[in-house]
């Protein structure tokens, strides 16, 4: 399996979109690689926008960004929770510092935009929040992925087969 040395961090908070979310993590895991779900709280029962649950292997906190080969950032309403934790923010920037794969799907994007790591970046999302990514300094793009370098971005669940692909395509290259 080509990711069997792999170890990606997913970020969890509340009412992250259930499908990008677990599409991504299953597909890494059918490749073999391991994926640490990251909360607030280790242990703790977070919940999908459609009541499909996950719990955190462990708190931001107890993550060292080193030990990984990239993060995922599952979209929904969890971005605008995730953006405001600064353990997040400081993973997301050293995974971009380190050429690490970055993966963000939908409203993921805000926090990337929170991480300030978009300028000049190819990137997509959902349509709701392209003003958002392009006053970041994103150059938007709506395609259902877009890969620039380490970062691979996605607009929304029905453009979940060629992301994942595409992040574990970026994984395997690292």
């Amino acid at each position: 399996m080509r990711l069997a040395d792999k170890k990606i961090i997913a970020l969890v908070d509340h009412e992250f979109e259930d499908l990008e979310l677990w599409y991504p993590v299953m597909r890494l895991q059918e490749e073999g690689a391991l994926v640490h779900l990251v909360g607030p709280k280790a242990k703790e029962t977070y919940v999908g926008k459609y009541g499909v649950p996950a719990i955190a292997d462990y708190s931001f906190s107890e993550i060292n960004p080193s030990d990984y080969d990239g993060i995922l950032v599952p979209g929904g309403w969890a971005p605008d929770k995730l953006r405001r934790y600064p353990e997040v923010l400081n993973m997301v920037k050293w995974m971009d510092q380190h050429q690490k794969p970055i993966g963000q799907i939908c409203h993921a994007g805000w926090v990337l935009i929170s991480a300030k790591i978009l300028q000049g970046r190819k990137v997509t999302s959902t349509p709701g929040i392209k003003d958002d990514m392009e006053n970041a300094g994103a150059i938007w793009l709506n395609e259902p992925v877009v890969v620039d370098g380490h970062v691979v971005s996605s607009r929304r669940p029905p453009d979940l087969p060629p992301y994942a692909k595409a992040f574990a395509d970026a994984l395997a290259t690292t």
